[in-house]
């Protein structure tokens, strides 16, 4: 005896397929999150990485309030060749700089401090600066599109 699937078959077979695809892109969703959540990360204490960073940022600084400077690191992102850092800046041993002294003595009263943030490009076998603000009273980088196109997690918000 023939049996007949003229009409179940085509419905489960479009139901096994959709199926299948649904359990596709789900996989690949997570697969692609994983991936994107692991390109970013903070270079770790004592590393090459890290030093190179601060020193790309440290001339920067030095113009602006004289030498020497060090940083306290708030914030420090890379991935993809981006670097996005906090700094709090501070004399060798941890005293403060005197605003008052520096090229900033003029706008003191409208920054927050010299808590610097700066934008980092790995190119040409080292770190180069693209961006940095000083003292800023706002997240001045949402809105902005060079920002826009950093990998998601190296900027704090």
């Amino acid at each position: 005896m023939i049996e007949s699937f003229s009409q179940e078959r085509p419905f489960y077979f479009f139901l096994h397929r959709l199926l299948i695809t649904s359990l596709c892109v789900t996989s690949l969703f997570f697969l692609t999150q994983g991936a994107s959540a692991q390109s970013v990360y903070e270079p770790a204490r004592g590393t090459a990485e890290r030093k190179n960073i601060l020193n790309a940022v440290r001339p920067m600084m030095e113009a602006r309030v004289g030498p020497p400077v060090e940083f306290v690191v708030d914030w420090m992102r890379a991935g993809n060749g981006w670097s996005f850092v906090q700094l709090s800046p501070q004399r060798p041993g941890g005293s403060q700089i005197d605003l008052s002294r520096t090229t900033f003595a003029m706008n003191a009263e409208y920054m927050d401090g010299l808590t610097t943030f700066a934008l980092l490009r790995y190119q040409f076998n080292r770190w180069n600066l693209i961006d940095f603000v000083v003292g800023p009273t706002d997240v001045f980088w949402q809105g902005d599109p060079l920002y826009g196109q950093l990998p998601r997690g190296l900027v704090p918000y």
